[in-house]
């Protein structure tokens, strides 16, 4: 039949198993009983495991940073920008703290109410990016890839 226990549900992994780390399960080790070589942690007692790859930023982060800072450079209230936009107040600050995916409209808009063209305020973002990611990788990102571009490409 199947080697599955019957007050068990089956589990279809969704990656590579290599990918995941273990699972303990509380009914597997039982006090006074002994983990075999399999299900004992893969790192040695004492040491740190090791450190998972570092998040790629998010692109609605990069660019609410970018609006703040330039909102603050020009000593600007949120309700003024927030007017000036024809945006709800509390929305633009969603968008600034990086809670909200804003869309285009939305974002053309602020940075109008701000001075900036849409394109002033990707090229920013961008160079944001370029700051934040340049700061985690020893000598930048350009040596990874290697293209000599500097530009912002964006695909329809």
């Amino acid at each position: 039949m199947s080697e599955q226990a019957p007050n068990e549900a089956r589990v279809i992994p969704l990656r590579p198993p290599a990918a995941r780390p273990p699972v303990a399960r509380p009914s597997a080790t039982r006090p006074g009983t002994t983990r075999s070589a399999s299900e004992r942690p893969a790192t040695a007692p004492g040491t740190a495991p090791p450190r998972a790859a570092p998040k790629e930023p998010l692109w609605r982060d990069l660019v609410g940073d970018v609006l703040r800072r330039e909102r603050l450079a020009q000593e600007r209230t949120l309700k003024d920008v927030a007017d000036a936009a024809r945006i709800s107040m509390p929305y633009l600050s969603e968008v600034e703290r990086g809670r909200k995916e804003a869309s285009s409209e939305v974002l053309a808009a602020a940075a109008h109410a701000l001075g900036l063209g849409l394109g002033d305020l990707l090229s920013l973002a961008q160079g944001e990016l370029i700051r934040v990611t340049s700061r985690r990788v020893p000598g930048g990102s350009r040596g990874r890839t290697g293209s000599s571009y500097d530009g912002l490409c964006l695909a329809a």
